[in-house]
């Protein structure tokens, strides 16, 4: 899908051209952007943490959504597709279409160097601001066993627990669950982190 730089999309534009596309798009603040492809380690690990997180949620009230499925943060400010997305409860959508979700528990995103900065910047904002249903924003390193789990608070703050080796443990108490390193980066050789932006 080829689309005009510097335009200004309405939510609505925004669907009909995404529904109607093979690629992904992201929009925020009315901008359209590609999502790049991923590499294997992020695929894998995308895959390794839906996998085990569908293994322990199976009998709860939560379900696991995959990176195809749209998250809304804010009043139509941004559209996203988070690498892996967990809904407790019953998940509502955005509009009849049942393709974007409103109501994030938890959103895992693996991190590239392409997308890392809005990942931890203006995505997250917009996330812990308008999405109050949001208890858990998961960052994961593709390049080593690295992890930071940003959780919310009582009083609406967010602290944040980094977690380094594959012996550690994301405690995720909001959906009753544990997660080990060693099985989010099951089957992943670490790889240098490339100097040029990328995946």
């Amino acid at each position: 899908m080829s689309l005009p730089k510097d335009e200004i999309y309405t939510p609505s534009q925004y669907l009909t051209l995404e529904r109607q596309s093979d690629a992904r798009h992201e929009l925020y603040d009315g901008v359209i952007y590609a999502m790049a492809g991923e590499s294997p380690e992020h695929s894998l690990i995308t895959t390794n943490i839906s996998g085990e997180l569908r293994l322990r949620l199976k009998d709860s009230a939560c379900s696991v959504f995959s990176p195809n499925m749209k998250v809304l943060s804010g009043k139509d400010k941004l559209f996203a597709y988070p690498d892996v997305t967990v809904v407790c409860g019953e998940p509502q959508f955005y509009d009849d279409k049942r393709d974007v979700i409103v109501n994030p528990t938890v959103i895992f995103e693996v991190l590239s160097p392409s997308t890392e900065a809005f990942d931890r910047g203006d995505k997250f904002l917009s996330f812990r601001k308008f999405n109050n249903s949001l208890t858990d924003y998961v960052l994961v390193s593709q390049y080593k066993p690295f992890v930071d789990h940003y959780t919310r608070q009582a009083d609406e703050s967010w602290t944040l627990h980094s977690l380094e080796g594959l012996d550690s443990i994301i405690h995720l108490s909001s959906i009753d669950c544990e997660l080990r390193l060693a099985e989010v980066y099951d089957r992943i050789v670490f790889r240098p982190r490339p100097e040029s932006v990328g995946d």
